[in-house]
């Protein structure tokens, strides 16, 4: 019956695009006839809506034949109803489940995550977890509220050199004083060549300050035994090891006015002296310089002369205690 209602029906739409069509075209002759702007676009809106009328009445007979899909699925819907008792019973159990969290998550003892229950449960518990151990690492300043951690970075040796050096690529420093034990040339001639030595705590940071820059060292010696003793203490802490140091990159003077001299002819980034007067003559040539004495004992010297107690305490090891000339 429903099958022969929808046949009439199409062949009812069929006629009435059939008379429309040829009212369509006996209106195109017409307008034909009298060309003008507005009755072309007149006849052109008209022809849009006829087309979208007949493709919306075309479709009509599908729409209703999707509702008996529809009609299945909602067949299907109550055919499933006889099955709600088994539903009802498993959203019990879940709302159950929700309203005692600890009968579907356990805690794991020995890493603190939940263990077992729902995916999420678990991703929340192992966030709180990481978020209690990160907590625990800090530690709040009452005084000023700031965070302060319990571990300290120690920079490596290399890292801290080069942040001293400021971008200085040549070096030259004084011996006496500052990287050997004995502090002036009588001292080194009164020892035997076995006694003189190099500073233990200066070793590390002098190899670094040579493999970061050209390093020149200068002594100021009275006699040729003088000399080699001191290469032979440089020797004995591997100073010749490292790349580009070599034994022509020892300089030994008889004054203090050679060691100027020197400093002058190789113009360094960097100079290193334990004598005020040298460093005060060369504060005028040489970019940076480094004035080791204890500290309060020797007053500043000019803008680009630091202070300092030790090359290895300017460089901060064991602890920074050097102090700019100025401020």
């Amino acid at each position: 019956m429903a099958d022969a209602i929808a046949e009439e029906l199409v062949r009812l739409l069929r006629g009435i695009s059939v008379s429309l069509t040829l009212k369509l075209s006996h209106f195109i002759s017409l307008v034909s006839r009298y060309k003008n702007a507005s009755s072309a676009g007149a006849a052109v809106g008209l022809a849009i809506a006829l087309f979208c009328t007949w493709r919306y009445w075309w479709r009509m007979p599908r729409k209703r034949r999707g509702g008996s899909s529809s009609n299945r699925s909602l067949n299907h819907m109550e055919k499933r109803g006889g099955g709600g008792e088994d539903e009802e019973e498993e959203d019990s159990s879940s709302s159950s489940s929700l309203e005692d969290p600890t009968r579907s998550i356990t805690m794991d003892p020995n890493t603190g995550v939940a263990a077992g229950g729902s995916s999420s449960s678990t991703a929340i518990a192992h966030s709180i977890t990481q978020a209690v151990k990160r907590s625990s690492n800090t530690t709040t300043d009452s005084s000023t509220g700031s965070m302060i951690t319990d571990c300290h970075v120690v920079p490596s040796v290399a890292k801290l050199v080069k942040q001293k050096l400021k971008g200085g690529r040549k070096m030259t420093c004084q011996l006496l004083g500052v990287i050997l034990e004995q502090s002036s040339a009588e001292e080194l001639q009164k020892h035997a060549a076995a006694a003189v030595a190099v500073r233990p705590q200066v070793v590390e940071v002098v190899l670094e300050i040579a493999r970061a820059c050209d390093l020149y060292l200068i002594a100021r010696v009275l006699d040729d035994e003088s000399e080699e003793s001191v290469l032979a203490a440089l020797d004995s802490v591997g100073f010749f090891t490292v790349p580009g140091s070599n034994r022509n990159k020892v300089l030994f003077c008889s004054t203090e006015v050679g060691t100027s001299s020197f400093v002058r002819q190789l113009e360094p980034d960097w100079h290193v002296d334990n004598v005020r007067e040298t460093n005060a003559a060369l504060a005028p040539f040489v970019r940076h310089q480094l004035h080791i004495a204890p500290l309060g004992a020797s007053q500043p010297i000019a803008s680009n002369v630091f202070l300092a107690d030790s090359l290895e305490h300017f460089f901060g090891f064991p602890a920074t205690t050097s102090v700019a000339a100025h401020t």
